[in-house]
């Protein structure tokens, strides 16, 4: 049974944990701007000497996300607190594939992941060792067939993807992302290997976790939530995410058996 905060608040359960896993996009913005309640939430947190993490899928470096966060005009020692998949990613890419050459699939926007490599990036996709997913392309950002033609003669070849999630939503507007494409590979018979929220290796290189009680927020049943069921930590849903009509009319116990999770809370938005 999920227990709703929305009168507590998060205030009624902080002291329970050591440790929180907090999403970005959709607990602490919307992609346009900051949402004020959550942020009072991590100076609170702050100030009861509580440790978070700022994990997004965002499948960029630190500190590009940082640079972003700025110009919202959240504050340093909250963007300190940043961890990405995208550099959970970069790190694997360092160590193991550092010399081969990649096709890269995503917007422009995301070339500052791979800037220490480069010049192993592939304009012809036939000439590429591993696919590097970020995202959609600009001119086919809604077009997820356009990627199965595209994909269709390289399902021998590897894919890296540095964001599991399928859609978000910017300001009113939804958008596909990295998952989305590699869901389509897969479907089609391809291998890829998943850097970001639920997969273990994210929460892992992103701080000390170990023999801690750990909760875990989000507005994603697939990525927030999922990952912390798949790690065994406690689970609070923001409902006003990413799930917000289908929690709307069926309501969050049917709606997360239908995601196959477990939410132990939920807030319509995090508030102290």
């Amino acid at each position: 049974m999920t227990k709703n905060l929305d009168s507590e608040g998060l205030k009624s359960i902080a002291v329970n944990y050591d440790l929180f896993y907090i999403d970005l996009w959709g607990v602490m913005h919307d992609g346009i701007k900051l949402h004020e309640d959550a942020i009072f939430t991590l100076k609170k947190l702050l100030e009861i000497n509580k440790n978070f993490v700022l994990l997004t899928n965002a499948p960029r470096p630190i500190q590009p996300v940082k640079d972003f966060l700025k110009k919202m005009g959240m504050e340093e020692k909250l963007r300190d607190k940043v961890f990405t998949s995208g550099e959970a990613a970069l790190n694997h890419l360092k160590k193991f594939y550092s010399s081969k050459m990649f096709f890269h699939i995503g917007p422009p926007r995301d070339f500052d992941l791979f800037n220490d490599f480069k010049n192993n990036k592939s304009k012809d996709i036939d000439q590429s060792h591993y696919l590097l997913c970020t995202g959609l392309f600009d001119d086919y950002d809604q077009d997820l067939n356009y990627y199965k033609n595209l994909l269709e003669n390289h399902i021998d070849k590897k894919m890296i993807c540095t964001n599991p999630d399928l859609i978000v939503d910017k300001g009113n507007k939804r958008e596909l992302c990295a998952g989305s494409v590699a869901m389509v590979f897969e479907k089609m018979g391809g291998e890829v290997v998943y850097f970001g929220k639920p997969y273990p290796e994210v929460y892992n290189q992103s701080t000390k976790n170990k023999d801690k009680k750990i909760l875990s927020i989000g507005d994603n049943l697939n990525t927030d939530i999922k990952g912390a069921n798949l790690l065994n930590y406690d689970s609070l849903l923001i409902s006003n995410g990413v799930h917000k009509n289908e929690i709307q009319n069926n309501g969050i116990e049917t709606v997360s058996k239908q995601y196959e999770s477990i939410v132990n809370f939920m807030q319509s938005n995090l508030k102290w």
